[in-house]
């Protein structure tokens, strides 16, 4: 909705209970337009999350007293425009809010809605660097046979949650993962039935004797309702738009006591027809590895990366007024910016050893695509701008290699966070 023309703000007066239509526009604050006058309502995602945020839980100025939230308001663009371009979106903000948005400005805040990362996938190179088409290593994760095809891998756009990510990720493992599964059965010797019955009842017989477990907890001292919501509430505060190293330590002690205590959930429906409650409970007991997996890797990395936000280790506006003091500080600001490349231009990759991750890291090829600082908002983004660009016209002068993917294998399951 931003992006077709969709402006955020919040009225100056906190709480202010007037009808949004009726609040003059001196008295509204369209905080992106401020802070950000060159993008305006355009800035990328995770700088929009976290000034409305900011807005929200520093300043105090949601809209509601009991509920954190701001105007989106797209009340200013011709209706049937509206209902061409965005009829689908704004035909849900409508069914649930029971107002029309294209009226009405919409109450909106951030939510969690899609996990950034993926299984690790494998891929084999030609002897040029390309892609191997018809290799079995193509998608391929680390538990042999399982292929990561579609949404569920990480491989695309820095491993990230950004526009056009899901198309490509379907389309291109689609496209090439069939040909290398079929020259992996056609060198596999006997039917699949014959040959992996026995695994397959193995499985089956390991998961139904804990199904049958749960079934018969009725004693438990735990609620996984209740444990559920914990859950959320930590995460959510420690992991989600900021995070800092403090809290992320108590949450990961917070979690994994959570997780013990989950392993103690009581059910209240012990039938074997349509029980919702064991199903809830084994979700339940799924999320852990993967708040383990996001809490571990966000600890190590003290840098802001995307959507990973730490104010400690934020890169600093330029303070220096005087020319040459500051080129010095946009040159010591590239040197960090470089120095943070160099130790973090990694994709993380979390290993799980039955109880806790392992994380390692794997090169990130930037060959042909170099990262570049992200300056929206900064003081002296232009002479940052200005340095960054005379080290890569030099680079190119005198050009070396890219970095080179790492090929992992392992026997557990391995996701990248």
């Amino acid at each position: 909705s931003r992006g077709e023309g969709g402006r955020v703000w919040v009225p100056r007066k906190p709480q202010d209970s007037r009808d949004p239509m009726t609040i003059p526009e001196s008295e509204r604050y369209y905080f992106l337009e401020e802070r950000y006058p060159k993008y305006g309502n355009l800035v990328p995602r995770d700088i929009a999350t976290r000034e409305i945020f900011d807005i929200c839980v520093n300043e105090g100025l949601s809209v509601e007293k009991d509920r954190q939230c701001v105007y989106l308001d797209l009340t200013h663009i011709e209706a049937n425009e509206l209902t061409r371009k965005l009829g689908g979106i704004l035909g849900i903000y409508e069914k649930f809010q029971g107002v029309d948005p294209r009226f009405t400005p919409m109450k909106i805040f951030p939510a969690v809605h899609y996990s950034m990362g993926g299984l690790w996938a494998d891929y084999e190179r030609t002897a040029e660097g390309g892609l191997k088409l018809g290799s079995p290593r193509n998608q391929v994760t680390n538990i042999p046979n399982l292929f990561a095809i579609g949404e569920c891998d990480y491989q695309y756009h820095g491993g990230n949650r950004l526009g056009a990510n899901s198309l490509l990720s379907c389309i291109f493992s689609g496209l090439i993962v069939a040909p290398g599964i079929q020259n992996l059965f056609d060198a596999e010797k006997g039917a699949a039935a014959d040959t992996h019955s026995a695994l397959c009842e193995q499985a089956r017989r390991r998961y139904q004797e804990e199904h049958d477990r749960l079934l018969k907890r009725t004693g438990g001292s735990e609620n996984p309702y209740l444990i559920h919501q914990e859950l959320g509430d930590v995460m959510t505060k420690a992991a989600t738009v900021v995070r800092r190293n403090a809290q992320l330590d108590e949450a990961i002690g917070t979690v994994n006591d959570l997780h013990e205590r989950a392993k103690k959930c009581s059910l209240s429906d012990t039938g074997h027809w349509t029980n919702q409650n064991v199903v809830f409970t084994k979700a339940l007991l799924d999320m852990f590895p993967l708040a383990k997996c996001i809490l571990q890797g966000a600890r190590l990395r003290d840098e802001c990366r995307g959507a990973h936000f730490k104010p400690d280790f934020a890169m600093p506006s330029l303070t220096a007024e005087e020319p040459v003091e500051r080129r010095q500080q946009a040159e010591q600001w590239v040197d960090r910016f470089e120095e943070n490349n160099r130790k973090y231009l990694k994709s993380t990759i979390a290993t799980w050893n039955g109880e806790q991750p392992d994380i390692s890291y794997e090169d990130v090829d930037t060959s042909l695509i170099p990262p570049r600082p992200r300056l929206y908002g900064l003081v002296g983004a232009e002479v940052i701008n200005e340095v960054f660009r005379e080290r890569e016209a030099k680079k190119k002068q005198s050009p070396t290699e890219g970095n080179g993917s790492q090929v992992k294998s392992g026997g557990a399951a391995a996701v990248s966070v």
